[in-house]
């Protein structure tokens, strides 16, 4: 977790011990006031309304505006706001199916908007903000380009209104699915969640797996294994996850390396590059034992030690024998995961010891630093920009749409990862209950875990870097 993920936290539960203590103390004054019967009528109410409306982790004011700047090539364009739709002459949209179509927008919620989540219907698909959301949003238009420059999208707001003046920004960066593509994931399932789409569709795809993804390993200690067993389990899992399920997308096993480090201790090996860092949970300490399905020889492979020099040697060693155009990876300044940062980081020390240099980055973020919820809404509905609500770099966009067939598969992609297919724990189950019963959000019928409902939608969001 970054230092500006757990300042946020930590203000947020400081937050929560006020109010509490304020609560405690109503409740002290009503048992002195009132019939006892009311006091635990009032602690049931109380949670149910905690569990209804509050228990998002959401670490800004949702009245804040999106702090978003493009490249000085990207100019807004003006759309037209007409009788409930959005008009654009076609003439102004260049190469209008290949672009990522983002529109900024101001937005103020609606007193319900405060209650239920309040989302903008445009054309064929519809996003979803915070509740209470107020001020500059930024729509997903992608693969509407030719509704907009013919008959326009409709728009309309569910607890919310959008103001007329809506600015238009193309992004045209060149398009992936022909180039040789190199996905670096943390760990199993992250090339899944960012990236399937993209990767099911393109021609030469290659992904690389850091971690074996062993901690956590609690479910499988109703096996009768001890917290040591189980921990090797979840990683020889997980390890297989990394080198199987890519099959699924297109991309064969020989194009799939695990590098068999372990799960958050990224961050300590950058600290000590010199130092082995062994797994936190499984008492192992050689990374050979999850590179077994490797059909690429890698530096670390002699020794075996889980070092940050073995980690960066290892990258630099997968940039000569791939060759990739296009590295996939974590966003270093939006995604918060210590592991995730700890990976970019890598590869930028592997690009000054490789003699490969790919062309752009294409960024994503599987994890934020202030909303636990986006892509907020219902799965198969489209991807916003995420909360930003520090100015982050000026980068262009790209986004691929996804069909529904590919959204199937892509659930059906992570429906195979073991790390997601645990049932909910008991508190999470109740809560969707008590959300779907008073707010009416809805998770899909795929699968519990909540990564199927982020992360299948009608797109994938990545920014894009030039090297």
């Amino acid at each position: 977790m970054s230092v500006r993920k757990q300042q946020l936290l930590k203000q947020h539960r400081r937050t929560k011990r006020i109010v509490m203590l304020a609560i405690l103390a109503g409740l002290l004054v009503l048992s002195f006031t009132a019939p006892l019967w009311l006091l635990p009528l009032a602690l049931l109410l109380l949670w149910i309304g905690h569990e209804a409306w509050f228990a998002d982790h959401l670490f800004y004011s949702p009245q804040e505006d999106y702090q978003y700047r493009f490249p000085e090539s990207i100019q807004p364009i003006k759309v037209t706001a007409l009788n409930g739709r959005w008009q654009l002459a076609a003439e102004l949209l260049p190469q209008a199916q290949q672009a990522t179509l983002i529109a900024k927008v101001q937005m103020t919620s609606t007193w319900l908007g405060r209650w239920f989540d309040p989302r903008i219907c445009v054309g064929n698909d519809q996003q979803t903000f915070e509740r209470g959301a107020q001020g500059l949003r930024y729509l997903n238009l992608t693969g509407q380009a030719e509704a907009l420059g013919a008959e326009g999208l409709s728009i309309r707001g569910r607890f919310c209104t959008v103001a007329t003046d809506v600015d238009l920004y193309v992004f045209t960066p060149p398009s992936p699915l022909t180039e040789n593509i190199m996905i670096l994931a943390p760990h199993a399932d992250d090339a899944e969640l960012a990236a399937f789409g993209l990767y099911s569709s393109a021609q030469t795809v290659s992904i690389v797996t850091l971690t074996q993804g062993e901690i956590e390993a609690e479910y499988y200690q109703r096996l009768g294994l001890s917290p040591q067993q189980a921990a090797q389990l979840k990683g020889r899992l997980r390890t297989w996850d990394s080198m199987a399920i890519a099959l699924w997308g297109g991309v064969p096993q020989a194009n799939c390396v695990q590098l068999g480090y372990y799960c958050m201790q990224l961050s300590n090996m950058a600290k000590q590059p010199d130092l082995p860092f062994a797994s936190k949970q499984s008492d192992q300490s050689d990374i050979r034992s999850a590179r077994q399905f490797n059909a690429v020889q890698l530096p670390a492979d002699t020794t075996g030690l889980p070092t940050w020099q073995n980690l960066v040697a290892d990258l630099a060693a997968c940039l000569m024998h791939f060759k990739p155009d296009v590295v996939v990876m974590p966003h270093p300044e939006i995604d918060p995961h210590a592991d995730h940062i700890a990976t970019t980081q890598a590869l930028f020390q592997a690009l000054e010891q490789s003699d490969w240099r790919p062309q752009r980055l294409f960024l994503y973020a599987n994890h934020l630093h202030d909303n636990d919820r986006w892509p907020m809404g219902n799965a198969n509905t489209g991807v916003a920009l995420p909360p930003a609500m520090l100015e982050l770099p000026a980068d262009q966009l790209f986004s691929y749409v996804l069909s529904e067939q590919q959204q199937l598969d892509k659930a059906m992609a992570l429906l195979m990862q073991h790390d997601l297919q645990p049932a909910q724990p008991f508190k999470k189950r109740v809560r969707r209950m008590i959300q779907q019963l008073f707010t009416g959000r809805r998770w899909p019928k795929t699968g519990d875990n909540e990564f199927l409902r982020k992360a299948v939608r009608k797109h994938e969001l990545f920014w894009v870097r030039e090297l």
